[in-house]
């Protein structure tokens, strides 16, 4: 009987060789594989401004998302170390991390001040803020003072400052400084840019980004669903892939904002896919 076993398995052994051109059958898919697990997806704040943070919360675990970029809403300026600790916890309970702070508009030297004791209290080695240009300088000095860095948020063609990462880069002269960007890609594509072309030359200045597609490739331009609108995504992921980038896409979904999750969950699962493919 053992023989014949043997046999048997020999045969079916020769069958499966056989069908498959006389190649050993493919190794079992391994999901830890897969492109998109290779960058982080995420989801800025603002995509949920009109939602509480629990309701949120379950919006990311529901898409297995698990970084969220936190909005003062949430978690106000002046909130208490205790209240931040309350709040990271209710974060950790549906598997998602605050990642970062923000964006943060900073008008006064008080308000930077207030920014940056925020960002201490919350354990925070950077956050992403919006100071005006004459406060740069006191901004550098409060990095230099405190270690904590800062992400210049960008705005696009729509008149309020850094549109661009080209001026933060004009302005702030040096990545070193402890001044960096988080990049509004949608803004960059509505600029005129090159966004592809962009994150490869100013790799040095990228902290975060807030990823989007776009209607148009000029100021009137929307957000829209991404793979629906005119942004070169695959190109884009592309050149995250060749600088080796390390942060978080946050997913910055600007349309439909008082019913957002359907237009977030269908543009996480298009740059799933672009990621896998990538890769």
């Amino acid at each position: 009987m053992k023989k014949f076993t043997l046999i048997i398995a020999a045969i079916a052994a020769l069958m499966l060789s056989s069908c498959n051109g006389g190649k050993s059958a493919p190794a079992p898919f391994d999901p830890a594989t897969r492109g998109s697990n290779d960058i982080k997806l995420g989801a800025a704040g603002y995509s949920y401004l009109f939602y509480d943070i629990e309701t949120t919360l379950k919006f990311l675990q529901d898409m297995g998302v698990h970084y969220l970029s936190v909005k003062d809403k949430w978690l106000p300026l002046d909130a208490s170390y205790e209240d931040m600790v309350a709040f990271k916890e209710l974060c950790a309970k549906y598997d998602v991390e605050g990642y970062t702070l923000g964006p943060i508009y900073m008008r006064s030297e008080e308000q930077v001040d207030q920014a940056f004791a925020y960002a201490q209290r919350y354990g925070a080695k950077w956050f992403i803020g919006v100071p005006n240009y004459e406060l740069l300088d006191y901004t550098i000095a409060k990095v230099k003072e405190t270690g904590i860095k800062v992400a210049i948020h960008t705005h696009g063609p729509d008149g309020m400052a850094f549109p661009d990462i080209r001026t933060i880069v004009e302005k702030v002269g040096d990545p070193n400084l402890g001044i960096g960007c988080c990049m509004d890609l949608g803004h960059t594509f509505r600029s005129g840019y090159d966004v592809a072309a962009d994150i490869i030359e100013f790799k040095d200045w990228i902290m975060d980004v807030h990823i989007k597609d776009e209607t148009a490739a000029s100021k009137e331009g929307q957000t829209w669903e991404c793979g629906r609108g005119q942004m070169d995504l695959v190109g884009i992921i592309k050149a995250f892939r060749q600088i080796g980038y390390q942060g978080v896409l946050s997913m910055e979904y600007e349309k439909n904002r008082r019913n957002p999750q359907p237009g977030v969950a269908e543009s996480i699962g298009y740059l799933r896919g672009v990621l896998d493919a990538t890769k």
